[in-house]
């Protein structure tokens, strides 16, 4: 028998593609038609990726031509899968931390730029403006958040929390603190490999009686390696906050430091960055500006990488003598320090409530390879 190609198109309009409203010929799934004698070759496109819906399409093909068209029709069915490209996620999901609403991790390209110190007056300026706040000193190799909340000689008690043993974080200045500082000695160096240090902060994080916290902050250590893919890992991180120098040594690292964040299957939504020690003013010339390190570096890098540039820290003596002594310099009321770190403080908590408005909840990334990872959703 000679199929004719009308016969087999009039047929296919009683199939619907599946996830679809409309027969497959009207919404142009059925892409072409071609008949020799009894054979028919069928090319379709459908949208559902599954190999159900694949399956489905090819035998409803089957099996309706031969039974309105000829009954021993040789078919050959081609189904092709066009699925719909998916929208960028700018966020990483993930089952949250009880009670802990935003989690912000900050981080740098480099050492020595002072992330640890805005991380302490972040905290202080939060803990100020009435927000519950905690700190995980997630910088292994080298805590010093306990110097710098003067509490190096503290420990975390252990509290019974639903029947089980929780560590509780230390706290001063309105601040909960938790960091692997406080179970070594002053003059004993951590020689963990990347296992052993992630099983730590795993204890620290979830092991941890952080009670209901507004912000918890992440003070990572520097670079873009083990830890900080083990940390977006197991936590929902909300976004990130990026600190650097004015000069062009930092800002290379730091640049590196947001592209780990927006990398694709990472996309942690980088909340902005922070430019410290960016000018000398001396006590005696008040008015005057002294930019050592360059002027402007990180917010013309802000500029370029299309992330918000949350402000400037000015290179102070009492800022370091703060953290040295243990008292954040954001507690210094009526100065310009405090000003800066409340300013920054400020724009960093509207940027985390413009993030929560326009992204969904997050989902927490999972090593694939040792060459890199992938964003999935934990159960």
């Amino acid at each position: 028998m000679k199929l004719n190609k009308q016969d087999i198109l009039t047929a296919l309009k009683s199939i619907t593609v599946p996830g679809e409203g409309e027969n497959m010929v009207e919404s142009g799934a059925v892409t072409n038609v071609v008949t020799f004698a009894d054979e028919v070759i069928v090319d379709i496109t459908i949208k559902n990726p599954s190999l159900q819906a694949r399956k489905k399409t090819e035998v409803e093909i089957l099996q309706t031509i031969h039974k309105e068209v000829y009954e021993k029709a040789k078919i050959k069915v081609n189904v092709k899968v066009d699925a719909p490209a998916q929208k960028p996620k700018n966020e990483i999901k993930g089952k949250p931390i009880p009670g802990i609403q935003n989690i912000v991790a900050v981080a740098s390209g480099k050492g020595g730029v002072g992330k640890s110190t805005v991380t302490a007056n972040l905290a202080v300026s939060l803990a100020k403006m009435g927000f519950k706040v905690g700190v995980l000193d997630a910088d292994i190799y080298g805590p010093s958040v306990p110097i710098m909340f003067d509490v190096a000689e503290e420990r975390p008690l252990s509290v019974n929390v639903d029947g089980k043993s929780k560590m509780k974080p230390v706290e001063n200045y309105g601040v909960k603190i938790l960091s692997i500082g406080f179970f070594t000695k002053p003059d004993q160096a951590v020689i963990w490999r990347g296992p052993m240090a992630s099983k730590a902060l795993n204890q620290m994080i979830f092991d941890a009686a952080w009670g209901e916290l507004d912000f918890l902050l992440l003070d990572l250590p520097p670079g873009t390696g083990d830890i900080h893919l083990s940390i977006m890992q197991a936590l929902p991180i909300t976004g990130a906050v990026v600190v650097s120098t004015p000069q062009n040594v930092a800002l290379a690292d730091a640049k590196k430091g947001v592209a780990m964040f927006k990398q694709e299957n990472i996309n942690v939504p980088v909340l902005g960055i922070v430019e410290n020690m960016a000018y000398f003013t001396p006590a005696e010339l008040p008015e005057n500006k002294y930019y050592i390190f360059g002027e402007s570096g990180a917010k013309y890098l802000a500029e370029d990488l299309q992330v918000p540039f949350l402000g400037e820290v000015p290179l102070v003596q009492s800022i370091r003598e703060a953290g040295d002594i243990g008292r954040p310099a954001a507690l210094q009321t009526a100065t310009p320090i405090e000003e800066a770190f409340e300013a920054i403080t400020r724009d960093m908590v509207q940027q985390v409530v413009y993030r929560n408005e326009a992204l969904p909840a997050t989902e927490a990334i999972k090593i694939t390879t040792m060459a890199g990872c992938s964003a999935v959703k934990k159960k």
